[in-house]
């Protein structure tokens, strides 16, 4: 089954239809998401993303503020480059710090850090890519506590990805923030799912 890679107008529900599923499809998205989460070092977060997770964000989205037609337009352009294409996996890559002061102090020793990540399949590294929307570190060192990074993959990649046992790694080597996590079966297996 080939995944989606594209939400076009037409997926897009009437906002009184999709409340009537929004509580089963949000229970839906927590089974979907579970694999998909990978944690790394203390406070670091990576949410690989798919149509699925693209799908219920702009229905959340417009749920939420409700702009109609303009804002599915907006949407749609925000999002759908988080959609792997078939040759990519997508993250949202999270830092994760509830406390205000610990938080900004922790951001600015990160600059940089989307430029230092890494996913390896079967030994093989590919190098993150930011998204281009916005420059995410400023020009004082601070970096964004959100990142949207895509994962290129060669087609060595692909193939072993696919293939049960192959290990995965994703990694930061940041000087203040060197750590990696091996993914288990069931995210490799997830993972695989959006080639």
């Amino acid at each position: 089954m080939t995944a989606k890679r594209e939400i076009t107008r037409a997926d897009i529900l009437d906002i009184a239809d999709y409340e009537k599923i929004r509580k089963e499809n949000k229970q839906k998205l927590i089974a979907i998401k579970k694999d998909r989460r990978i944690p790394i070092g203390p406070f670091a977060t990576f949410y690989f993303e798919n149509y699925d997770t693209m799908w219920a964000q702009i229905h959340e989205m417009l749920y939420i503020e409700r702009g109609g037609e303009e804002q599915i337009t907006d949407e749609l352009a925000a999002y759908n480059p988080l959609i792997p294409n078939g040759s990519e996996l997508v993250a949202t890559f999270m830092i994760e710090i509830d406390d205000p002061v610990r938080r900004d102090f922790t951001l600015r020793q990160l600059g940089y850090v989307e430029d230092m990540i890494y996913l390896s399949v079967g030994g093989e590294k590919s190098k993150a890519v930011p998204e281009q929307d916005v420059e995410r570190t400023t020009e004082d060192g601070k970096t964004s506590a959100i990142h949207f990074l895509h994962f290129p993959l060669s087609d060595s990649q692909k193939t072993a990805l696919a293939n049960e046992g192959t290990e995965v790694v994703l990694g930061i080597e940041h000087d203040h923030y060197g750590h990696m996590a091996r993914l288990g079966e069931a995210s490799r297996a997830a993972l695989a799912l959006d080639l």
